[in-house]
């Protein structure tokens, strides 16, 4: 069922983007820019599967890593993951997204090796060194790559899509995040199970392809450290076609240059050091608000999808086992309708404004939250779809965020830069709730939803500042390609639309 909904729903985000050209691009650069999207997406959803095989890990090492260890773990990760983007973010600024994402692929590749290596020696007693410290540091590294993943596929974003066509695009971007969600989860489950040997039983098909791939012992195959091999074999498949077919704007795969009317118009010739860059992105409000909202959605994006498998695991979901057990496809399926959700309402209704549909995103999420606080106990089908809805939630509000909103407001000359920080802020969120529910949960579930209700409000009055904002250069083409006349009343940006809407040209 899942690799079906899987393929059936790239087919269709294949022919949602070449359906959707309000530009009116030639075909020939409509599938040039394809297949540059493509394979650097997919790279990216790979990234994401050697990402959270760490949780799969947890929940299949049992006591030899407990829930404050991988709180432990993963905040230490989390947190390394979003202080690098002072880094990382103006390096891929000056190198380019194609080198970016080439160094994420290969650098995580050799990190999940490693952790694989970590959790082999782990499961036959020959790991002599803490395991908390020795994973914390193997993951921190991993996630330092993987900070040149998020940061690239943006940058290559911003110079091939205009802002008029981002929003569908975030929605792309939101669909591999899910894809990437669900092949760690239900891939990186399957492998974990597949790789388990019963004492008197016939080893399976899969059993023994592993003992001849991987000289295992065939008479106890105990094989989970292969939730970090074969994510790291993937890696490099897909950094060699990166490698291949990527370009990091259109002009590079023969095509003129167009604006896409963000926040770098007029900027084109201009040069940006590493400091001017990030001076640039820290002292402008529209973008501290952007990446406040995506703090929020960190809390709470890995507050439920880390969280509910575990709890799961804890108290039986008597009625509700169905979401635990495709945990992955449901987040795949819940993220993509999200970020599909509110890269259209943002495009079509809002006139490509991210702040809009971030609030109402915030709002959804705040009575699912509500809804898990008072059924947490009695009522695990309420909890079940609450949890996934919340997934739907965020995965909008992420990719409006990281995804779109970064690249028009700090625009496409600094776009790892703005985006490489408001995701930190998401990383950040995340390593919180990651140290905080390690605890937390320890002492009751009853805290997990308590924790995560009040960044709901806080992500929705974020969002709410930011409700009539608009890069300058997305207003002026608002106003004269597609006639929807901007203006400004008190404290607000008020867009009223004439309605005629034009589809622009390159």
């Amino acid at each position: 069922m899942g690799l079906t909904f899987v393929a059936v729903t790239l087919v269709f985000v294949i022919w949602l983007y070449f359906r959707n050209n309000p530009l009116g691009h030639s075909r020939k650069f409509m599938i040039r820019r394809f297949i540059n999207w493509f394979p650097l997406g997919m790279t990216y959803a790979f990234l994401y599967m050697g990402r959270y095989n760490l949780n799969v890990a947890k929940n299949s090492l049992g006591d030899l890593m407990t829930k404050s260890d991988f709180g432990l773990i993963f905040g230490a990760g989390t947190l390394v993951y979003g202080l690098s983007f002072l880094v990382n973010g103006p390096l891929v600024d000056k190198l380019g997204g194609k080198r970016g994402m080439v160094i994420a692929a290969l650098g995580a590749c050799v990190m999940n090796a490693l952790m694989g290596i970590a959790t082999y020696l782990l499961l036959h007693g020959r790991l002599q060194v803490n395991v908390v410290l020795t994973f914390s540091i193997l993951y921190a590294l991993n996630m330092y790559f993987q900070s040149y993943g998020a940061v690239s596929i943006i940058k290559v974003k911003a110079y091939w899509f205009h802002v008029r066509e981002r929003g569908v695009f975030g929605a792309i971007f939101g669909t591999l995040i899910s894809f990437g969600v669900y092949f760690a989860f239900d891939w990186g489950q399957a492998i974990a199970e597949g790789s388990r040997r019963v004492l008197g039983e016939e080893p399976s098909d899969f059993q023994k392809a592993i003992h001849y791939l991987f000289a295992t012992d065939l008479q106890a195959v105990d094989s989970i450290w292969l939730v970090f091999f074969i994510p790291s074999f993937l890696l490099i498949i897909w950094a060699i076609l990166d490698i291949w077919l990527l370009k990091d704007s259109p002009a590079l795969a023969g095509f003129d240059e167009f604006d896409p009317h963000d926040a770098s118009s007029g900027e084109e010739d201009e040069a940006f050091s590493a400091i001017r860059l990030l001076k640039k992105i820290l002292t402008n409000p529209i973008m501290l608000t952007v990446a406040l909202v995506d703090f929020t959605a960190g809390v709470l994006r890995n507050g439920v999808l880390q969280w509910y498998p575990i709890m799961a695991k804890e108290i039986p979901q008597l009625g509700a086992e169905w979401v635990g057990k495709q945990w992955g496809l449901w987040l795949c399926i819940s993220g993509i309708a999200g970020g599909f959700s509110a890269g259209w309402v943002s495009d079509h209704i809002f006139h490509s404004r991210r702040g809009p549909p971030a609030a109402i995103m915030n709002f959804i999420m705040f009575f699912m939250m509500l809804g898990i606080l008072f059924f947490l106990t009695t009522n695990p089908m309420i909890v079940g779809l609450a949890a996934i809805f919340v997934s739907f939630a965020v995965i909008g509000v992420h990719s409006l965020m990281s995804g779109t909103a970064a690249a028009d407001f700090g625009g496409r000359k600094s776009t790892a830069t703005a985006s490489g920080i408001v995701d930190g802020c998401v990383y950040l969120g995340s390593g919180l709730q990651s140290i905080s529910l390690g605890y937390l949960t320890t002492q009751s579930w009853h805290y997990w939803p308590l924790f995560l209700l009040p960044f709901t409000v806080l992500g929705m009055l974020f969002a709410m500042r930011m409700w009539y904002k608009l890069p300058e250069a997305t207003r002026r083409y608002l106003m004269t390609v597609e006639n929807i006349q901007v203006t400004t009343g008190k404290g607000f940006r008020r867009i009223r639309a004439t309605k005629t809407e034009i589809s622009g040209k390159e």
